[in-house]
């Protein structure tokens, strides 16, 4: 089952003098905590990332960094953990703060490694760590004096996004939804079929 971080969680690890400073987030944020941390970490030495999402065809999109650090030492890492927790619409950023001992590629490896581990534990223990729905997106119309009655029974559908769109003396609904919900959506909508 794909899962996916709900709001950012951080955690700082420390080894030999060097600080790691983990940013686990939603990956629709990664631009705007990029920024941020460049701006907020001046002294920061490197900033490695990694992220994991889905895009419109519904294929995992991967990408990592190592910022400067020797090639392979810290961006594989970072998506590994990833990976292997399946996580998606997923990033991280890791800023790091040398303090001046070489940990070595094996060092950065495990260093960066662990500073994402840390940083899940805490989202887990949280319950900042959530199952990614698949949702897809259809339009229902129904007559404007329905209105009422639908989105009462509405009320009973939790992992549903609506939209709504008023025209003339119809209303138009922009639903996202998974497909199991839909089929009970239809079900729904069809008994108030606008004609």
């Amino acid at each position: 089952m794909l899962r996916k971080i709900s709001c950012l969680q951080s955690s700082t690890y420390e080894i030999n003098k060097s600080k790691f400073i983990c940013f686990l987030f939603p990956y629709e944020n990664f631009d705007e905590v990029m920024q941020k941390l460049k701006e907020e970490h001046p002294k920061g030495r490197h900033f490695v990332y990694a992220y994991r999402y889905i895009n419109e065809f519904e294929q995992i999109v991967e990408n990592q960094s190592d910022d400067g650090e020797p090639k392979g030492s810290s961006g594989p890492p970072v998506l590994a953990v990833l990976r292997g927790e399946n996580l998606v619409d997923t990033a991280v950023i890791i800023v790091r703060y040398f303090g001046g001992i070489k940990l070595g590629v094996g060092g950065l490896v495990r260093a960066y490694g662990k500073s994402v581990h840390q940083a899940l534990e805490l989202a887990l223990k949280d319950n900042h760590i959530e199952n990614y729905l698949n949702l897809i997106y259809i339009k229902y119309n129904i007559s404007i004096n329905h209105l009422g009655k639908l989105e009462h029974l509405l009320k009973d559908f939790k992992d549903i996004i609506i939209e709504k769109e008023f025209v003339e003396l119809s209303v138009l609904f922009h639903v996202k939804a998974t497909e199991d919900d839909h089929e009970k959506l239809k079900t729904i909508f069809d008994s108030f079929k606008y004609d």
